[in-house]
């Protein structure tokens, strides 16, 4: 079904902005528009109507009351008004003549609607000046008119008097069918101006969907480049801006389609490299490991002399067997190639297990309930456990402690020491590859990949680690937390690469 034309417009988009700013400038032009059109035709109206009627009035008092005795009766006045106002005009008439000095006479056309009190005084008092003659004002009397209301209704009324002592005479005309004519006129007008206003609405969204369109094109195929889909284009057509734009965007992900190529393929020659290096170097290794065995075996029967360089031969060797194993993990996790073989397994036999294969039993405070059961990796769970609890022993201070517990679906582990806690400026890099909080330590014995790699062990379950120190200053705090079944994670995962070797236990 077709959405109406400001159908899903929101207030801050551009279309109902576009909208808006013809409506507003249509709104703008047809008002002003409609407003001069009604004030010329306005003064028209009246002009016409006002001129028509005075000047019938002039030629009326010249023609009939000009022809009036100086002291005519008030039958007289009365007579002469009836026949002025019969003319045609539609207006009303009002003769004042004098008997005597002081003693006014009316004659009125009708005096049911028009009397001398419907006369403006400041009207009366410019027909009733005499004003010099000179050879700018040829008379002393003039004609004079004003517009007036009576009850809610407009009138016209003038007034002249007669040079030479004649009768002064004033009409009244009613305006009420002009401003009828005027009110229909104001209505068309105002009709209009809706019509313009609706006509520029519909023009902006014809305007706007024209022009929003290619935006639109533009946004979409912007959003699935930003979604990793460099083969996105957009079709141009035409040689106006916006077609430029298209072609500069094509150029643009053209561009980063290259660039981003050339740097996955060095990207998997450094990773090959590396996994090459490492397998190459198991072999070597291999050896080294036995011979430093043997040599360990002896180290209490050889040389005094000897012995020191032997135990360093034997620590540097095993500190390069882990940094073998830790590259290789490394380079499965970049491949994508690491995968989860998960088990059911009890939490706290599994802590107890890792523990006990290295010989923490005594540094370590286990506080974990048995039975609490998830479905985990368990060889990953091992690694995560034996790096960060051979951290904490390493860099915090004993007793460690580990507490196991569940929250909602989750399982939730901590490692506590009771060391001098982690720097504030060290902690956003606590899991970052290589890191070591010293840099007078370049040669500690961790390889700076151990915590890293326990990271991704918890990504690749779907879960998170998390660092902080002790709300009392006495130790950091690492928090795991995985989901207690991770099935759906890792029915989700690459599978492949080999699971050869094993984690690094330590930094």
């Amino acid at each position: 079904m077709r959405k109406g034309i400001f159908a899903g417009l929101r207030l801050t988009s551009l279309r109902l902005r576009l909208v808006v700013v013809f409506a507003l400038v249509a709104l703008t032009a047809a008002v002003s528009a409609s407003g001069i059109a009604y004030w010329l035709n306005r003064e028209a109206v009246l002009t016409r109507t006002q001129d028509g009627a005075l000047n019938d009035f002039r030629r009326q008092m010249q023609n009939r009351a000009a022809g009036l005795p100086l002291k005519s009766e008030q039958d007289d006045l009365r007579v002469a008004a009836e026949q002025m106002a019969g003319s045609g005009s539609g207006y009303s008439v009002l003769l004042l003549g004098e008997r005597d000095a002081g003693k006014p006479i009316i004659g009125a056309s009708d005096p049911d609607r028009f009397t001398l009190a419907d006369v403006p005084a400041s009207l009366q008092d410019a027909v009733n000046t005499e004003r010099k003659v000179t050879e700018n004002n040829a008379y002393p009397y003039h004609l004079f008119w004003q517009r007036t209301q009576r009850g809610g209704k407009p009138y016209l009324v003038g007034g002249t008097r007669i040079i030479g002592g004649g009768p002064t005479g004033y009409m009244f005309k009613s305006l009420d069918a002009e401003r009828a004519d005027l009110n229909s006129l104001a209505w068309s007008l105002g009709i209009a101006t809706g019509l313009a206003l609706v006509g520029s609405a519909l023009l902006a969204q014809a305007a706007a969907t024209t022009v929003l369109r290619p935006v639109h094109r533009l946004g979409e195929a912007a959003r699935r480049l930003g979604e990793g889909k460099l083969d996105t284009r957009l079709r141009v057509s035409g040689t106006d801006e916006l077609a430029e734009l298209s072609r500069t965007f094509n150029n643009t992900a053209e561009s980063l389609q290259k660039k981003v190529a050339d740097m996955s393929a060095r990207e998997e020659s450094s990773r090959r490299f590396v996994a090459d290096m490492s397998h190459e170097l198991r072999t070597p290794l291999t050896a080294l490991t036995a011979v430093t065995e043997v040599l360990e075996d002896e180290q209490d029967s050889l040389d005094p002399m000897i012995a020191p360089a032997v135990a360093l031969v034997v620590s540097e060797t095993r500190r390069l067997n882990d940094l073998v194993e830790n590259l290789m993990e490394v380079t499965r996790f970049d491949a994508g190639t690491a995968r989860l073989v998960l088990d059911d397994v009890d939490v706290a036999d599994q802590v107890t297990a890792c523990i006990d294969a290295r010989a923490w039993l005594d540094a370590v405070d286990l506080d974990a309930e048995r039975g609490i059961m998830a479905r985990l990796d368990p060889r990953r769970l091992d690694v995560i456990l034996a790096n960060l609890i051979g951290n904490a022993l390493k860099h915090g201070g004993s007793p460690v402690r580990v507490s196991v517990r569940t929250e909602d679906e989750e399982l939730v582990i901590e490692v506590r020491d009771h060391g001098p806690g982690i720097p504030e400026e060290v902690l956003p890099h606590v899991f970052d590859r290589f890191y070591k909080a010293s840099a007078s330590r370049p040669r500690s014995e961790g390889s700076g990949l151990g915590l890293s790699i326990a990271m991704e062990n918890a990504h690749i379950h779907g879960g998170d680690i998390s660092a902080a120190n002790s709300p009392d200053g006495d130790g950091a705090i690492f928090v795991l937390r995985l989901p207690r079944d991770a099935s759906g994670i890792a029915d989700s995962l690459r599978t492949g690469g080999d699971r050869d070797g094993q984690e690094g236990q330590g930094q």
